[in-house]
């Protein structure tokens, strides 16, 4: 930890605040942005932001003597554990209990499918301790570097089967999240995630519908109309299967000439907004009553990609197709049609441009197409 006296900006009066900064360094969150962490404290001390004269001159000379003697105090107190930053009582919390409360406030947020996954690493925590006490006092980086070979190695679904390399590392970083979250709180000094490596997950195909294909599968018959109209809808706006099953009429409004929708992003719970096209007003059928469906009648169960498949099969395609995939077939497109990656990722509500980037990557007609415009340099 680093301690440091840091202005606040002037006020009306010219005067800047002074306090005393401790910078515990940064942690990566979920999402993998680096946040900062630090905590303020006043100081009850101020300087003139532009000194008029000799006196306030001598004033700020005077008061930042007193501030950086007040810093340098804090820093003996720091290395005497004075105030005792690292509290044993939390010291000797259960991380599982920890990992228990991250689940039930998950739950109060979080999809099923996500709290399901906190689930399953709670499982594998308490298969990997064997019925020992996992502190955090005892949680170093031995013990996370255990816990990743446990992952990778020992394992197993509840089939029996060894984790597959995508499966490993998605557990893997909701320990390390909920690490930093620990040392976000204040629970833990020393970080371990920084000393051990992540587990790095293979990069499945993301399967798509070609423009033929899309048309092809347009005119099939599906066992069940809504699932077809949105799925379709998926195709052409790459909202989530969330978002279009609790789309209601109320949702969609018309703005200067143009159909919009608004809904809550899935990871960051802000409020969207997305234009239509002309497609996607079709699919969604005639207005009904506000707080109606949409897509009225759509249900997820397991054989929601079944029935996907079967129409598939019947707008002769064969590649395994699932719902999700109108997700990556509307990006594709986009793409495909000239779009630019930055507006690609924020139609699809990435918070990071390198997960829309994984879809720039296997649009093998534009590589193609770029490297055969470069023009001759010798015929």
């Amino acid at each position: 930890m680093k301690l440091s006296i840091e202005k606040k900006p002037a006020d009306r009066a010219g005067r800047q605040q002074l306090l005393l900064t401790r910078n515990y360094g940064s942690y990566t969150d979920e999402s993998g942005k680096r946040i900062k962490k630090r905590k303020r404290q006043s100081l009850d001390l101020f300087i003139y932001a532009t000194p008029k004269d000799k006196a306030q001159r001598d004033y700020n000379k005077k008061t930042l003597e007193l501030a950086e003697r007040i810093q340098a105090q804090a820093i003996v107190d720091l290395a005497n554990n004075k105030y005792h930053f690292e509290d044993e009582a939390k010291q000797q919390q259960s991380f599982i209990d920890y990992m228990q409360q991250i689940i039930e406030e998950k739950r109060k947020t979080d999809g099923k499918s996500n709290v399901s996954i906190w689930e399953s690493v709670l499982i594998h925590l308490q298969r990997f301790s064997d019925g020992h006490q996992l502190s955090f006092a005892n949680f170093d980086t031995t013990l996370l570097q255990d816990f990743r070979i446990y992952l990778t190695t020992t394992a197993v679904t509840k089939s029996g089967k060894k984790l597959s390399s995508n499966t490993a590392s998605t557990y893997f970083n909701k320990v390390r999240a909920a690490l930093n979250q620990a040392f976000h709180e204040g629970i833990i000094r020393r970080n371990p995630v920084n000393e051990v490596k992540t587990i790095k997950p293979e990069q499945n195909k993301r399967q798509y519908l070609l423009e033929d294909e899309l048309r092809a599968a347009y005119q099939a018959d599906c066992r069940y109309d809504v699932l077809k109209r949105a799925f379709l809808f998926g195709c052409t706006t790459g909202l989530r299967w969330s978002d279009i099953h609790k789309l209601k009429w109320q949702d969609v409004f018309i703005s200067d000439g143009v159909n919009r929708i608004t809904f809550n992003h899935k990871k960051n719970r802000k409020l969207q907004y997305l234009d239509l096209p002309k497609d996607a007003i079709k699919l969604m059928g005639e207005p009904e009553a506000p707080e109606t469906r949409v897509f009225k009648g759509l249900k997820y169960s397991t054989y929601t990609n079944v029935a996907i498949l079967q129409w598939m099969l019947r707008a002769g395609i064969t590649k395994h197709i699932t719902f999700h995939c109108a997700r990556h077939t509307f990006a594709v497109r986009l793409l495909t049609n000239g779009a630019d990656i930055y507006t690609v990722s924020k139609l699809l509500g990435h918070s990071e441009l390198k997960t829309t980037q994984i879809y720039a990557d296997i649009i093998e007609s534009k590589r193609k197409e770029a490297m055969e415009s470069l023009p001759s340099l010798w015929l």
